[in-house]
């Protein structure tokens, strides 16, 4: 996993080289990020290089407040949010709820980002902060494929490290203000805590037996599966 510099876009990040069952993640394959709506010249052109297809999981008032216009890779959106990201700040629901929500509301819109993936071009997964809705996409894609779930995990909790310093306090001060009794505000919108993730993919384990149950039971085939594999995974020779 390498953490890539793109001007003017934040949390870039290529999720190649993890370990996985029979070899590693392919680099260059799946990348995510933040939103590109402030990329410089220089960063859109970077993201052209390096990008075939841009996946916009970002609900339509996002998109509409931040546009991003890249020509040269395709781009599908597929919000994964049904209704907007305001509501989960005014009714304070925690990380844990906000990912159990997506999976229960939202398989088939992951299903078809992780389709877009299993077609084998470089794939980008955004959102706006590239935290939460693109971290729970990786995720399953990453678990899907057999990557070690310790690296998986810890690919999701380097977010909060990622996103600027003065973002995050910028942020956390403003929702204080505006929900001074919220319990959950300030970690929905700056935190990616481990021991989330770890619960989460747990619980696909226990709910659909793994990561590749969930994608089966929200239309995923056995030979999309495959392609996934084969688009993902490199082997690696063993040495000696």
């Amino acid at each position: 996993m390498s953490v890539l510099d793109i001007d003017g876009v934040n949390n870039f990040r290529d999720v190649g080289g993890l370990p996985a069952d029979g070899g590693r993640i392919r680099s260059g394959m799946l990348l995510r990020s933040g939103q590109l709506s402030a990329a410089t010249t220089a960063g859109v052109n970077e993201v052209r290089r390096r990008v075939a297809h841009i996946v916009d999981l970002r609900d339509g008032e996002e998109v509409a407040a931040e546009p991003t216009e890249i020509e040269g890779p395709d781009t599908t959106h597929l919000p994964l949010f049904l209704g907007s990201v305001r509501s989960f700040f005014e009714t304070d629901t925690s990380l844990e709820d906000l990912y159990l929500h997506l999976l229960e509301e939202s398989g088939e819109r992951l299903v078809a980002a992780i389709r877009i993936i299993a077609a084998g071009e470089p794939t980008l997964i955004h959102c706006t902060v590239g935290k939460d809705r693109t971290g729970v996409t990786v995720a399953l894609a990453l678990a899907a494929v057999g990557a070690d779930r310790d690296a998986i995990i810890e690919d999701y909790a380097l977010t909060e490290s990622l996103l600027p310093a003065e973002r995050s306090h910028r942020i956390a001060a403003y929702l204080r203000s505006q929900h001074p009794q919220a319990v959950h505000a300030v970690a929905l919108a700056t935190q990616s805590p481990a021991p989330v993730m770890r619960a989460l993919l747990e619980q696909v384990d226990e709910r659909w037996g793994s990561a590749a149950g969930y994608l089966r039971a929200n239309g995923m085939t056995d030979q999309e599966l495959e392609a996934l594999r084969a688009a993902l995974v490199e082997e690696v020779a063993e040495q000696g």
